[in-house]
């Protein structure tokens, strides 16, 4: 009996200490970046590296708040990452019902290349997809930044995979009471969809919200720049100092840890639900 006490109490001393080890790993260089954030720029580069400043001052953020530039980047950004997630959900969502519940003509065939997309990276066709919306003139347009990437095969299999799930009774109540397709969609499916919606729904804002390489090689406006887009240009072309630039790293970490602060729990039920592990 005690040895078997003595082996819980060490399991769980282990599994504390691994947790502590990659909550240290994990949080360290989010500290890092904050504490850093109010240090002059002698304390940023010292060696051997000082955690905390001599100092503490709020110039950073001083300069960076007086960037009107910065404004409006952050809140274009956002408001497009927000009709980017919603346009994501909605084309996700159709094709994933369709292939979940509808027998059309080529679905065998369509289905396997669908699939297929999951595992060609997103970098390998950068320049395809470059050439491809030159010669649709979309450069510099809020149109390049929406519409390529908000369909993609792992959003419309995991959506496919929760719809298969709903029970054939509950569509063909629909259908008998005068439904077609797109009303079953919209009042039966969509309704019950928030589990699954707050996970790609998350990971698409995300994704968004991080994109550099894309804004970069297609948004050469100014007015237009992305917020990781105009943090590398604040950097390589404005000069501003390390300080300046982690103030504003600490701006744009925010959106992420409060989404998944909102939405931990459900992100958690929804993978349940989805049955993926």
């Amino acid at each position: 009996m005690k040895r078997h006490i003595l082996r819980n109490s060490l399991a769980r001393f282990f599994h504390m200490a691994v947790f502590v080890v990659i909550a240290f790993c994990a949080l360290f260089p989010l500290v890092w970046m904050m504490i850093s954030s109010f240090k002059a720029q002698a304390d940023i580069t010292a060696m051997p590296m000082r955690f905390f400043p001599s100092n503490w001052i709020g110039d950073n953020y001083v300069k960076l708040l007086s960037n009107g530039a910065f404004y409006r980047s952050i809140v274009l950004t956002f408001c497009l990452g927000a009709i980017f997630t919603l346009g994501t959900l909605m084309v996700n969502s159709m094709a994933g019902y369709a292939f979940a519940r509808i027998d059309f003509p080529l679905k065998k065939v369509l289905w396997p290349i669908v699939l297929v997309t999951m595992f060609i990276p997103g970098i390998s066709i950068l320049i395809t997809s470059f050439i491809v919306v030159v010669r649709l003139g979309m450069l510099n347009t809020y149109w390049v930044l929406l519409l390529p990437g908000m369909a993609t095969g792992g959003s419309i299999f995991f959506i496919r995979q929760f719809y298969l799930n709903f029970p054939l009774a509950l569509e063909e109540s629909a259908m008998i009471d005068g439904c077609n397709r797109f009303k079953t969609w919209t009042f039966i499916f969509l309704p019950a969809s928030f589990p699954v919606f707050v996970i790609v729904g998350v990971g698409a804002f995300l994704g968004y919200w991080g994109s550099y390489i894309w804004p970069v090689m297609t948004i050469s406006n100014e007015h237009m720049y992305q917020i990781m887009q105009l943090m590398q240009f604040f950097r390589s072309e404005k000069a501003l100092k390390d300080g300046v630039i982690l103030a504003g790293a600490v701006f744009t970490s925010i959106p992420p840890i409060v989404l998944f602060l909102i939405f931990q729990r459900y992100i958690i039920e929804g993978i349940k639900i989805a049955g993926l592990k």
